[in-house]
């Protein structure tokens, strides 16, 4: 449990690239019951894993075009949130009218 608020949940896997192939980070994210998808050096390519990837640094390349995102202005964690919850609502709007139209 987290010290306040509703116990905290965990994914049931992560996606990392090659940079993250240790051992020792393997056994901590199986220790946690996190099943790890990590490309392994020199064995595996990252085109798998990329397809995944793509997808959140696509979001991120997305929402540096919202330049209160991009340097931290808000020293509130709130406010913050706000401003990222309305940047999602504003991009996911933008995309909705490039696939309607």
């Amino acid at each position: 449990r987290s010290r306040r608020g509703p116990r905290r949940r965990h994914p049931d896997k992560l996606h990392a690239d090659k940079g993250y192939d240790y051992p020792h980070l393997r056994r901590m994210l199986r220790q946690r019951g996190i099943r790890p998808r990590i490309a392994r050096r020199g064995i595996e390519s990252a085109n798998r894993l990329g397809r995944h990837r793509w997808v959140i640094e696509r979001t991120f390349a997305w929402f540096t075009g919202y330049r209160r995102l991009t340097i931290r202005y808000e020293r509130d964690p709130g406010l913050y949130c706000a401003f990222v919850t309305l940047a999602a609502a504003l991009t996911c709007h933008k995309r909705y009218l490039k696939l309607a139209t």
